[in-house]
This record gives C-alpha cells, structure tokens and sequence, in this order.
C-alpha cells in the first residue's frame, strides 16, 4: 500500500522544496508539481511533491489518517 502524506511548503529552491508535516520538516522534489508556490499544500509520496491540495483537502485527509490510526490498537497518537 502507498500512503502520500500532506504538507506545506515552506521554501522552494530550485526543483526541490522544504515542507513542514507535524513539526517536521523534510526536503522533496518538486517537479512533478509545476507551479507551487510558497504556502501551498502538498501530497508527499517517496520524497516527492507528487500533487497540490488547498487547505480543506489536507485537513481532511489529516482527519482521515488520524481516524484510521484511532482504529487500529488505540491509536499511536497521529496528530
């Protein structure tokens, strides 16, 4: 199963980016994603930008994961 996670993106440089997820901060690739900008959400999957999101769709899906993670063995605490 692939899992591509939301996150925000703080800096761009280039082809690559830095996002911010749950206090974290990774770097990725961004070319698979023309036109993001500083700000903006994306889905990340194997180190890559692999599509953008507006705020209510990352939400969501941070509702979605937390809910799944809330299902299985009590959780691990997902925020």
């Amino acid at each position: 199963m692939c899992l591509a996670i939301p996150a925000r993106v703080e800096q761009i440089d280039g082809r690559k980016g830095t996002v911010a997820v749950g206090g974290n901060r990774a770097e990725i690739v961004l070319s698979l994603v023309p036109g993001v900008r500083v700000g903006d959400w994306v889905l990340v999957h194997a180190g890559y930008a692999i599509a953008t999101l507006d705020e209510a769709q990352a939400r969501e899906t941070f509702d979605l994961l937390k809910e799944a993670d809330d299902s299985v063995d009590g959780g691990s605490g997902l925020a």
